[in-house]
Order: C-alpha cells, then sequence, then structure tokens
C-alpha cells in the first residue's frame, strides 16, 4: 500500500508549480503580516509535506481564518486538496488565489489542468491563452502551450464522438469516447455518453463503472443511481440492484421510476431471500412454490428464469423427486451445460433412479471444470460403487421398489414377494429349488432395506450381506438358518398363510 507520503510527493511532481516553486517565489513577499497565519502556514507545509494531509488542512483552513485575503493560505488548501483527491475543492481556491494575485500564473495553470480533466474545455483554453499572456517562465509557457494543444484536439474529437452518438453509431463514438477520457477524467457526460454506447452495443457490464463515476462527480445524479441498479438487475444482480436504487431514493424519495423499480426489485430480492431459507430448512416443496412465483414477478428477463430452473432442479432432487428432478435439470443443462451444481443435483438424481452409467458421466463431466471438488469426487466414487454393485444383488429390484421407498413400502412390497415365492407352493422340484434362491434374495433384500445401518451401507455401494464383506466368508443365508422360517407367516399371526418348510 502506498504511503500518504508518497501520494502527496507525487502530486507536488505532478503539478509542476506547486508548493516548491511557489515558496522559492513569493514566500517572503508575505511572511511578517500576521505571526499567527504565517504559523498555521508553516505547520501546514511540514504536515504536508509529511502527508499528513488532514492536519495540514486544517492548519490552512486555521490560516483563512485569520487572513480571508492571503492567497499563500487558499494556494496552500488547494494543495492539501489535491493531495487529498478533492479537486472540486481545490478549483474554488485556486480561483480565488487567482483573483488575489492575477499574475500568479502558477496557480492558473493549475486550475487549466483541472478544469480540463473536468472536460470543462471552453474555460481551461481561457487560464491557458491568459497564463500565455502573462509573461511567463519558459517552463509555464512550454506547459501553456502543450495543454491548450491537447485541448483543442480533444474539442475535436468530443465533438466528432457527441456527432456519432446522436447518430446512434455507438461503435465509432465510443472511440471517440475513449480518447476524450484519457484526459477528462472527470467528464460526467461523457461517461454517461460511454456508459449507453456499452449498453447499446450489448455489453452493460462495462457501462457500470462509468456511472458509478458519473453519480460521483455530478451532484444528485439520480439517472446514473437508476441506470446502474437496471443493469444489475438486468444482470441478476439483484442485491447490488436494490443497493443502487436506494441511493436514487436517498436523493429523491419522490422519483418515479426509481421508487416504481425500487418496490419491483424489492420483492424479487425477499422471494429470492425466502426461497433460499427454505431450502435451508429442509423444505423443498415450499421453495419450489417460491421460486415459481419468481416468475411472476420477473417473467422476461432470461437470468431470474433460469435461476428458477436452476434451484427448482436442486430442490427436486433434495426432495427425492428423481423424475422430476432429471427433467428440470435436463432442461436447465441444455442452456448451461457446464454448471456444476445443476451436474451434481442430477447425478443425485438419476443415481436415485439407478441410471448409474449417466450418473457417472455427470460426475466427470463436473469434475472437468471443478476437479478439487470433495462432493464431485466422493458421488463420482458412490456412483461408481452402486454401478458396480447393480451387476450384482440390487435388492431395491429384488423387492421391486425405488431407492426412495419408504420402510412401509418395503415391508408390503416383500409380504407380496414373500408370499408369492414361498417354497411351498411349488411341488416340481426345479421350480422349488429356483422359489427356494427367489424367497432367500427376498429375505436378504427385507433384512436390509428395514435396517437403516444395513440400508445406509447399502446405499453408499456396499452390500452388508456380501461374503466378501463378512469376516470369515460363507453365505449369509446357509441351510442351518431355513430353521428360523419354520411356520413363517408373511403377514403375522392371524394372517391367512401359514407355510412350513419341507427339504430333503
Amino acid at each position: 500500500m502506498v504511503s500518504p507520503s508518497i501520494c502527496a510527493q507525487k502530486l507536488l511532481s505532478f503539478f509542476p508549480f506547486l508548493l516548491v516553486l511557489f515558496d522559492l517565489q513569493y514566500e517572503g513577499v508575505q511572511c511578517g503580516l500576521n505571526a499567527d497565519v504565517d504559523r498555521h502556514l508553516e505547520m501546514g507545509k511540514k504536515l504536508l509535506a509529511a502527508g499528513q494531509l488532514a492536519d495540514a488542512l486544517s492548519h490552512f483552513h486555521s490560516a483563512i481564518d485569520g487572513e480571508p485575503d492571503n492567497y499563500l493560505a487558499y494556494y496552500r488548501r488547494a494543495t492539501a486538496f489535491l493531495a487529498m483527491g478533492k479537486s472540486k475543492a481545490a478549483i474554488p481556491d485556486l480561483s480565488r488565489v487567482i483573483e488575489l494575485k492575477p499574475d500568479f500564473t502558477s496557480a492558473r495553470l493549475q486550475r487549466g489542468q483541472l478544469l480540463l480533466k473536468q472536460g470543462r474545455l471552453d474555460e481551461a483554453e481561457d487560464d491557458f491563452k491568459k497564463v500565455l499572456k502573462s509573461n511567463p517562465s519558459d517552463q509555464e509557457q512550454k506547459e501553456a502551450n502543450d495543454q491548450l494543444l491537447k485541448s483543442d484536439e480533444i474539442q475535436r474529437m468530443r465533438s466528432q464522438g457527441i456527432s456519432a452518438y446522436n447518430m446512434k453509431d455507438y461503435s465509432s463514438a465510443e472511440a471517440f469516447f475513449n480518447v476524450v477520457l484519457d484526459t477528462c477524467v472527470w467528464d460526467a457526460e461523457i461517461r454517461e455518453h460511454r456508459a449507453e454506447c456499452y449498453i447499446n452495443q450489448g455489453e452493460p457490464g462495462k457501462a457500470i463503472s462509468d456511472l458509478k463515476a458519473a453519480s460521483k462527480l455530478k451532484s444528485d445524479n439520480t439517472d446514473a443511481f437508476y441506470k446502474v441498479s437496471k443493469i444489475y438487475y438486468q444482470l441478476g444482480d439483484h442485491e447490488m440492484s436494490l443497493s443502487e436504487i436506494r441511493e436514487c431514493l436517498k436523493l429523491d424519495p419522490d422519483h418515479k421510476d426509481c421508487f416504481s423499480h425500487y418496490k419491483k426489485v424489492k420483492k424479487l430480492n425477499k422471494q429470492i431471500q425466502t426461497a433460499e431459507e427454505l431450502i435451508q430448512e429442509g423444505r423443498y416443496e415450499d421453495a419450489i412454490g417460491k421460486y415459481k412465483g419468481i416468475l411472476k414477478t420477473e417473467p422476461d428477463i432470461p437470468y431470474y428464469s433460469s435461476l428458477v430452473q436452476e434451484r427448482s432442479c436442486h430442490c427436486y432432487t433434495k426432495n427425492q423427486q428423481s423424475t422430476e428432478a432429471v427433467k428440470v435439470c435436463t432442461e436447465y443443462l441444455q442452456l448451461e451445460p457446464n454448471n456444476i451444481n445443476a451436474l451434481k443435483d442430477r447425478a443425485e438424481a438419476y443415481i436415485l433412479e439407478e441410471m448409474y452409467d449417466e450418473a457417472i458421466k455427470d460426475y466427470e463431466t463436473a469434475q472437468q471444470h471443478s476437479e478439487n471438488d470433495k462432493q464431485i469426487r466422493e458421488g463420482l466414487e458412490k456412483a461408481q460403487r452402486l454401478l458396480k454393485q447393480s451387476q450384482k444383488r440390487d435388492y431395491y429390484k429384488i423387492l421391486g421398489v425405488k431407492r426412495n421407498a419408504k420402510k412401509q413400502e418395503i415391508i408390503k412390497a416383500y409380504r407380496k414377494l414373500a408370499q408369492q415365492w414361498h417354497p411351498d407352493n411349488f411341488q416340481v422340484e426345479e421350480e422349488k429349488k429356483k422359489a427356494e434362491k427367489k424367497f432367500i434374495d427376498i429375505a436378504s433384500a427385507k433384512e436390509v432395506l428395514t435396517d437403516p445401518e444395513k440400508r445406509s451401507r447399502f446405499d453408499a455401494g456396499e452390500d452388508p450381506l456380501d461374503p466378501e464383506s463378512q469376516q470369515g466368508g460363507g453365505n449369509h443365508f446357509h441351510r442351518g438358518q431355513w430353521n428360523q422360517w419354520q411356520g413363517f407367516n408373511p403377514f403375522g399371526s392371524g394372517g391367512p398363510f401359514n407355510f412350513k418348510f419341507h427339504f430333503n
């Protein structure tokens, strides 16, 4: 970070006729007129050289209060204002110096340079011409000539730029305005014109910096705040849009356009905040409804339509509405194919749909754009495990239920299949053996999927009943365990079935 002292030194070197030359030429003229004023001027000079700008400014204020016609005090205060970046405040002080001492060419040259930066070209040229008529030093004469030539060139470029702008030739106008603003950095009008050029060329983001500068350079510039707010709104930054429109209303609470836009942005901002809070609370259905309401508030700007799709994709996935999630996520990804969040959400939905190959593809695509994302890496590993697992024994498929099935659905499916495939229902030996295997699978599926810990392990890609996962190996349901199923009734006591196993 550059220190204030260095900033002050750079400023003094930028204006070659500032404090040092002035002191050499004029300091002796006013010394001794007022001892207290001299003391403030000397202290202010030392503090200014040390970069203590606020303290220096305070001493110069006191000097002016003590002697309102002391042009040295005004000159020094102008120097302090410039060092602090307050050029608007420096110009009146320099004008007062010129009023009190018309032959002070250094002050006039400085004022001309500041007026040039503000785009007040006619006034700047008048100062430069007067410097040349006032018997200046060689250095002052060269500086005034150079600045006068520059001002003439800028006048020409400015005129051509405005002409192109009025003809709606925004590309040419922008090129002219770029040259003008290289010198007239504080010209609010040209900055506003260039901002309009950016907007009309489809680059609204570039217009923001010019409009923000214009809002500071021109007093009560409500139009600049209004335009910045509208741009942020179009770009989807509703929070910044709200902040900027509030600045407009601070300047003019009755501004019709600002107030109308404020109500709309405030409503939209509240809807989005509420929807996100609902997501944080896990109230995904309510969040989807709230996001759909946004389309009624703002149906015309593509960003917000896209936002509704992207967040609905997320909510459907988290709510385990996998069919809807895949549909909405896919629609969104057709517009934003590399959106990482949507790819992750659709991958999760694909897993719920047991479409593991598709889930793996989505995770791999997301990983290409975010290599260090832990969630993507873990999701990809899970999808790969589930794909491998699906090629073996899938308990959800055995019972014919979805991965998000509730316990009651699982038990209902189990009872139906257990009734259907109980070995005592079959007399032919081959059919009985097939039924026995089927019945074991059904019972295994029920055991895993109704046990939260085992189901969690299975959902993570591990089969808790896989012999390879069991220490000591062996089949989980071996012949000796059939004794546990003697008198099995899938409907519990009192049910209509009472089966008994018979084995050779």
